[in-house]
């Protein structure tokens, strides 16, 4: 009997690695002298990069490049596979970097992210992952693509600082200085929505908002988006305006895509393809995987869907382990889980479920492997 565990983190709780602990100690429990495998998994999101680090058996490198709001920070990314790189532009340009009363879309920049690249390629890595969920910023990629090396210029030649209030005074570009290395590079951008990157569904109009956008603020910017979108095409020939996930990262979708020819990719399957998690399935009997809540949301692009639909192509029963189950979280037995099994055993308040999140789930995990057990037992009759 082998069990592969590959189960997201409980934000706030339960991590990846404590997972695969208690769901091991559980299973030995239950069943003496059985293999076991775990392997930590994320979807593109927060815990991306440590995610593939450990799995594969990479590195942290640590980076000094400008914030959001251009103050000096530290970053990070991963270093795996002798030439790939894994990067969480949330590191670099992440919204909780920005303290709320300084929250506004029409200040910040991906200038650090595009610091975070710029450094994976001077080290020789061409394989770069790239997840950009977590933005603070709006500025169309700017501020990364000058990073970078590109100029954009405004009507009388100099040169902008590439945040969001820049994009209404892009009248030139110049790609002549991008860095080299981007040629060589295979670029796949972590992306989970299809917004384009302007419109009533696009970069701005969407996620503006939460960026601390009001009403003329997001108008501004949508402005400045639609000049900045008609620059690249007349100028360049690139015309990304309209494609889905351009608007994915305030804008930071269609730059990559435009500049550096980067490839859009689901962030789960693109994190199950750099750890090598279908071979990891080759051999196993059962695979326990989970998230913190589970939702109608959890079949669209979450670590439960794509660890299910990869086991359900496979023949392989899938469980999850959750903290709570929401609105349609049944829909998820479409895609593989054969079922879901709630950590909570008794009424408590959120507060007292955080506390006891350990514990909890030390005994969902025993939950699980008794009834397993009392499923095979039937299946012998």
């Amino acid at each position: 009997m082998r069990f592969l565990f590959a189960s997201d983190s409980f934000k706030g709780t339960i991590t990846s690695e404590q997972s695969i602990r208690l769901l091991t100690e559980a299973a030995r429990k239950v069943f003496p002298g059985c293999e076991t495998a775990g392997v930590p998994v994320a979807d593109g999101g927060e815990g991306t990069v440590e995610a593939v680090v450990t799995a594969t058996g990479g590195q942290i490198r640590r980076v000094k490049v400008y914030g959001p709001l251009m103050e000096e920070t530290e970053a990070f990314y991963g270093v795996f596979g002798g030439d790939c790189a894994v990067i969480e532009m949330a590191a670099a340009s992440g919204l909780p970097m920005v303290p709320q009363k300084l929250r506004n879309p029409l200040n910040t920049t991906t200038y650090g992210t595009g610091q975070l690249i710029c450094d994976a390629l001077d080290q020789g890595l061409r394989k770069l992952s790239i997840a950009i969920g977590g933005s603070a910023t709006n500025d169309g990629g700017m501020g990364a693509m000058r990073a970078l090396g590109i100029r954009f210029l405004d009507k009388d030649g100099k040169e902008l600082k590439g945040n969001g209030a820049d994009l209404a005074k892009v009248a030139d570009i110049d790609i002549s200085g991008l860095h080299p290395a981007v040629k060589e590079a295979q670029i796949t951008v972590m992306c989970d929505v299809t917004n384009p990157l302007t419109g009533p569904d696009g970069a701005t109009y969407t996620f503006g908002k939460q960026k601390g956008g009001t009403p003329e603020i997001l108008d501004q910017l949508e402005a400045g988006m639609k000049n900045y979108a008609a620059v690249m095409r007349e100028r360049l020939g690139i015309d990304v305006e309209q494609k889905a996930g351009a608007g994915a990262a305030g804008g930071l979708g269609a730059a990559l895509c435009g500049f550096l020819n980067a490839t859009l990719k689901s962030g789960i399957d693109t994190v199950l393809d750099l750890i090598d998690f279908d071979g990891l399935l080759d051999g196993t009997d059962l695979v326990i995987t989970g998230e913190g809540r589970i939702d109608w949301q959890s079949a669209f692009g979450k670590v439960p869907s794509g660890i299910g639909q990869r086991c359900k192509a496979k023949g392989i029963p899938a469980v999850a382990i959750v903290g709570g189950m929401g609105q349609g979280a049944d829909r998820i037995f479409e895609y593989g889980i054969e079922s879901i099994l709630p950590t909570i055993n008794g009424a408590m308040d959120i507060g007292e479920a955080c506390d006891r999140a350990e514990e909890l789930y030390a005994s969902a995990a025993e939950r699980t492997f008794r009834m397993l057990r009392a499923g095979m037992a039937l299946a012998g009759k």
